[in-house]
């Protein structure tokens, strides 16, 4: 697969895939998340890497999906998103699918997130096993003012507890990096500037354990959390998603959004906009 949007590069036991639409503060389109998936493979069939990271170019990590692509049907997906039965298999297969193979990648994975992590972006970064974030990092998910039940996989009350959930989501509040490790959604936070090398040594330092070792343990854990109920319930806030994405109310602000003309999108797709 040639790759556009994201940069694949191995060094020793280490593979960095890195998102590369800074111009749109990277958000995901089709085809980024296509990319990360092939990326995915290649790691997974590299038995000289036993570690992860997924980092970012630009300012940004990643502002959520690319609404351009979502309100203008440009993708190569926008037919099978006329009807409700077509957008189901969309986001099913493009967001929760995809989303929870990164979640179940057999590797361990380390998210390294600077500035806006929002949205999409943030249930992406949830799905490593790790993060760390610079001191410019924010996590927010606004989607809730937008009219949308959050986004595919509702994470937070995982990452931060039901209260404090409830909190982040329904007043849309945006977390610091020092918050969210309070929390407990980030297990480290570095000046920005020195993100990348401390990303690098997290992944050197979990290279060490035995890929068989790391393996055996990640799946235990994400089993633990399954059998909390993590799985169904993501499942079940996917049908909750996709009901209210079709609702009257999230339909026509999606309208007023699209006559309101795609300059407003980009602005807030870079995180100009609340």
């Amino acid at each position: 697969m040639t790759l556009s949007r994201i940069g694949y590069d191995v060094d020793g036991p280490v593979a960095t895939i890195t998102l590369r639409r800074p111009e749109v503060a990277n958000a995901l389109d089709s085809a980024t998340i296509d990319e990360l998936d092939g990326a995915l493979d290649r790691a997974d069939g590299d038995e000289a890497v036993r570690v992860l990271v997924l980092a970012a170019e630009g300012k940004h990590f990643c502002s959520g999906h690319d609404l351009k692509e979502l309100m203008d049907g440009s993708d190569p997906w926008a037919d099978m998103r006329t009807t409700a039965e077509g957008k189901l298999r969309h986001e099913q297969v493009m967001y929760f699918d995809r989303c929870v193979r990164l979640r179940d990648f057999r590797k361990p994975t380390i998210a390294a997130v600077q500035g806006a992590c929002s949205a999409a972006g943030l249930m992406l970064a949830c799905m490593c096993d790790l993060i760390v974030a610079a001191d410019d990092a924010r996590f927010s998910n606004p989607v809730l003012r937008m009219s949308g039940a959050a986004v595919e996989l509702l994470v937070e009350p995982w990452e931060m507890g039901p209260r404090k959930a409830k909190e982040f989501l329904l007043c849309a509040r945006t977390l610091t990096a020092a918050e969210a490790e309070r929390y407990g959604m980030v297990n480290r936070v570095v000046p920005r500037e020195q993100l990348a090398a401390a990303a690098r040594a997290m992944a050197d330092e979990v290279a060490l354990v035995p890929p068989i070792t790391a393996q055996a343990v990640k799946g235990s854990i994400n089993a633990m959390v399954d059998r909390m109920g993590q799985r169904d319930s993501w499942r079940h806030h996917f049908m909750v998603h996709q009901f209210v994405s079709n609702t009257e109310t999230a339909l026509g602000l999606m309208r007023e959004r699209t006559a309101g003309g795609m300059d407003h999108v980009k602005r807030e797709q870079a995180g100009e906009t609340p």
